[in-house]
């Protein structure tokens, strides 16, 4: 299947992925300054804004689809879901991923063994039930968690809830489906083999992703480094775009 993505600007590619129930457009603020200087993409995951859903939800899959939209190398950066979207293409696929910057990303979203700074199992699981009773609802919900604690929470969140519905509502088979993949994949086995230059961006007050998690990634990815953005939460891009943007495009342009 084809999926929606809207390109903008010139030179070097780069290809931005939104976490689970957004779309590409939440991306359009700082996607507006890095197109003075890159190819800029912005995709909708299927079932997501403008693209159509497809039949399988599941990670490999979504990597594929994906892998078959570009036909040349790019820079790619992934924001939660997003991230282990990236992360994963990057482990399938190394030659078509050149540069790697996971944003408020985890190698496994649900609390194992071993395994704490994540989210409670069940909390995923009531998301998941929710979604059956009142889907918007669950949405909005989801980004209320994900700004917890930021600053500027309030205002935030109003502009949030803004952009969810600007481009189309979700398809619910593909949020339950982004849902089974954040409740099933664990790439923390995966992080040694995955040798691109890799920029991990944390928010240091994300409750969602937890910055030990960043830390984690940074520390077993081979060529990673960590940037974390004080009063920031799950969005750093949203809530501080400033300081985001001049560690990404200090990155892109080494």
């Amino acid at each position: 299947m084809s999926l929606h993505v809207e390109s903008q600007g010139s030179g070097a590619q780069l290809l931005l992925i939104h976490g689970w129930g957004m779309h590409g457009g939440m991306w359009a603020q700082v996607a507006a300054q890095l197109a003075q200087s890159h190819r800029v993409h912005l995709v909708d995951l299927p079932g997501h804004g403008s693209s159509a859903t497809c039949t399988q939800y599941e990670l490999d899959i979504l990597v594929q689809q994906l892998s078959a939209q570009f036909d040349e190398p790019l820079a790619v950066c992934g924001w939660s879901l997003g991230g282990q979207v990236a992360l994963r293409w990057a482990q399938l696929h190394p030659a078509q991923v050149k540069k790697l910057v996971l944003v408020a990303t985890t190698p496994c979203f649900v609390q194992q063994d071993g395994w704490r700074c994540a989210m409670a199992a069940d909390t995923l699981q009531e998301f998941a039930a929710s979604l059956l009773q009142n889907h918007a609802q669950t949405l909005k919900r989801f980004l209320a968690l994900q700004l917890r604690g930021s600053e500027n929470e309030r205002e935030l969140l109003l502009d949030l809830r803004s952009r969810l519905f600007a481009n189309g509502e979700p398809d619910i088979a593909a949020l339950q489906g982004g849902l089974e993949i954040l409740r099933d994949t664990d790439l923390r086995k995966q992080l040694s083999s995955i040798n691109q230059s890799t920029l991990v961006i944390a928010g240091e007050r994300d409750t969602l992703t937890p910055k030990a998690a960043s830390d984690y990634m940074a520390q077993i990815l081979p060529s990673a480094r960590l940037e974390s953005i004080p009063g920031a939460a799950h969005a750093p891009f949203l809530s501080h775009p400033q300081i985001f943007m001049q560690h990404l495009t200090s990155f892109l342009n080494e």
